[in-house]
């Protein structure tokens, strides 16, 4: 339990990214590690699927069973809101224009009053945090829009990007940004792993990070790039051959591959 209590932390911050902000990260992290314990008494070894792949599974459940308790709105709500929302899209698609009320409703075999009670529903179920109010802007009590298809898919590119250049990091870069960001482990044992001191690791850390910068700039917004250009000399050919390892690492299918269909990282 103890050696993958950091993977609730990263399904936490995951779920975080994609629900409004007033919802709780103690109380997901709370269901989180509940979902953990109860994953290591279930686990069976003998049925050959690894521990951190059956965790996962585990508490992802949790942490969608905490939301879901969160939420003032009942299942069937919810499950018409996400129809209603499909069938906007596709006559968006279809017609090239916001559909009517009235056509919404007939993809639907709905009424138009039944649509609107639809709607009511979902907007009553809206629940807005006190912190909210007293610490954020109109911004902050509105409900995070899903991500549309061609926004979904730019952020699955960046995000296979990402991999692939923390993966062809030089070799003491890539231990301290998988030790200290993915493993979340204390600086102190990176430092006793390679050898060096704390302050080291720290100072490996921020060249790693302007690395990966610079790196997933220079494929994703070159302009970007260009307005800090590294210095002639070693330095610069070592970052173009860097660049080079991150382009040459994958294609825009083993990119979107890192993440399901979701946008969520798929599980090693």
């Amino acid at each position: 339990m103890r050696a993958h209590m950091p993977l609730v932390g990263h399904l936490v911050r995951e779920m975080l990214s994609r629900v409004p902000t007033h919802v709780n990260r103690d109380d997901l992290l709370s269901a989180g590690y509940a979902a953990l314990v109860a994953a290591a008494r279930g686990f069976d070894a003998d049925r050959g699927v690894p521990f951190a792949r059956f965790a996962a599974a585990r508490v992802r459940g949790a942490l969608l069973d905490e939301l879901r308790g969160m939420d003032w709105a009942s299942r069937s709500v919810r499950q018409r809101a996400r129809r209603t929302d499909m069938a906007r899209q596709e006559l968006t698609a279809e017609l090239a224009r916001t559909p009517s009320a009235t056509e919404v409703a007939e993809r639907l075999g709905c009424s138009v009053e039944d649509l609107a009670a639809a709607d009511d529903d979902v907007h009553r179920a809206i629940v807005f945090s006190l912190q909210g109010f007293a610490t954020g802007g109109a911004e902050s009590m509105v409900a995070e829009p899903s991500a549309g298809p061609e926004e979904l898919l730019i952020r699955r590119e960046r995000l296979g990007y990402l991999r692939h250049a923390v993966e062809v990091l030089p070799e003491r870069l890539r231990a301290v940004v998988i030790g200290y960001f993915f493993e979340e482990r204390p600086m102190a044992d990176i430092a006793a792993d390679l050898g060096v001191t704390e302050s080291r690791v720290s100072q490996l850390r921020a060249e790693a990070l302007t690395l990966l910068r610079d790196g997933l700039n220079a494929h994703l917004d070159p302009a970007l790039a260009a307005q800090n250009p590294p210095k002639e000399g070693c330095v610069a050919r070592r970052r173009a051959a860097y660049y080079e390892r991150i382009a040459a690492h994958g294609t825009l299918q083993s990119r979107l591959a890192v993440t399901g269909p979701d946008g969520l990282p798929v599980a090693a």
